[in-house]
């Protein structure tokens, strides 16, 4: 008996890191799972799709996003997700311990996309006063609130502190050391606090996000990642772009890429600002990345499996034989493109990833040209969407 399946994609070039699968293949789901992988499968499917010169890859994953909060601008992540490929979001401390289940029920509860977070190590996280107030910075409720939520949760948060001692760095460290797990940390030097001195406070896993910020020091005067930096990554320390309205700079990126320093993860720290003129979408800041010359597999990579790893979830990120069926389908487009960065300057490029398809748990929830759907004048009844 031949194999029935809910969707087909064929003839695609599948891309899964994880599996070390790079070429033409099909990829059958079943019941929301990944059911096969391999050349011309057989058997039927509800929906057998010919996706023959686009790119299969697994849902990609921005472990920086902002989706609940006052910061510059949230988000609701499925719109500003599904559209793009991202099947997961992390949400990056809109929320701290006292308002963490309001944003579950109003947010993570009622989103196709998968949605975690980062608990900000300020009570009130980004709904209050933006992240100054030192009295709300408490790693002991920051902490049993990671603990009490490990399903949503990843870890803690410390961003956009202007003060001159540790109290947001130190705390959310401190926190995520109390619940094992991980700190993300958005940092800003200043007189009484180095970027050297944050990262020898951090610990394997923790992450480093806006890696290619103007205001942070990864390069010394003479253009070289310094040796510091170097010896953090040998740590374990993770660093992440997070790219946003401000925090991502060619001409800190393309010297450090050329010296070998890549992003462990690709981020876009996607909220209001960051959307609009840098154009901060997870398959823009990819196409950034080719731009700049890295390659195609480690763009996947480094936006997919990586990061999967990186928060602690490697159930997701890859497209194993069992694994929930998470599905981006991209097509890579060739020509003449330009790609902004956070200060305005310009970088060209001759490819463009745009999403075709995004699938959620098997579900297709964005098509962008019908590849999926029926012709108008040979559909019947064609009013049910799914």
């Amino acid at each position: 008996m031949s194999q029935e399946y809910d969707v087909l994609l064929r003839g695609g070039h599948l891309i899964d890191p994880k599996n070390d699968l790079d070429g033409i293949c099909d990829l059958a789901i079943k019941d929301g799972r990944i059911a096969a992988v391999g050349p011309k499968l057989t058997g039927k499917a509800k929906k057998d799709l010919d996706v023959s010169g686009l790119l299969v890859t697994p849902g990609l994953i921005d472990i920086h996003v902002h989706s609940y909060g006052g910061y510059e601008g949230w988000l609701f992540p499925d719109q500003h997700s599904l559209p793009y490929g991202v099947t997961t979001v992390v949400d990056t401390g809109g929320s701290g311990w006292k308002d963490f289940a309001d944003f579950k029920s109003t947010i993570i509860d009622r989103s196709t996309t998968r949605v975690l977070a980062f608990i900000n190590i300020v009570g009130a996280g980004m709904t209050g006063p933006p992240e100054q107030d030192t009295s709300d910075m408490d790693p002991i409720p920051c902490a049993a609130t990671i603990k009490q939520y490990r399903e949503h949760v990843v870890g803690s948060k410390s961003a956009h502190f202007g003060g001159p001692g540790w109290e947001s760095a130190g705390g959310a460290i401190e926190a995520a050391r109390l619940s094992d797990s991980i700190a993300m940390i958005d940092f800003a030097p200043r007189p009484t606090r180095s970027y050297e001195e944050l990262l020898e406070h951090m610990s394997p896993g923790d992450i480093h996000t806006h890696l290619y910020a103007s205001h942070i020091p990864l390069l010394d005067e003479n253009k070289k990642v310094n040796d510091y930096v170097r010896a953090a990554r040998e740590h374990g320390i993770i660093f992440d772009t997070g790219h946003g309205g401000g925090s991502f700079w060619f001409r800190i990126a393309v010297p450090a890429l050329e010296q070998d320093f890549p992003p462990d993860t690709i981020s876009t720290d996607l909220h209001k600002s960051s959307r609009m003129r840098p154009n901060a979408t997870m398959p823009v800041t990819m196409s950034k990345f080719l731009a700049m010359g890295m390659p195609l597999q480690e763009v996947i990579y480094r936006s997919t499996h990586k990061s999967s790893k990186v928060i602690r979830r490697p159930e997701l990120g890859h497209l194993s034989i069992g694994a929930e069926a998470d599905v981006a389908v991209l097509e890579r487009r060739k020509g003449s493109f330009g790609f902004v960065d956070s200060g305005g300057a310009r970088l060209a490029g001759e490819q463009l990833l745009e999403c075709q398809m995004t699938l959620r748990s098997g579900r297709i929830v964005w098509d962008l040209n019908g590849l999926s759907r029926p012709s108008w004048d040979d559909s019947g009844d064609y009013r049910q969407l799914d």
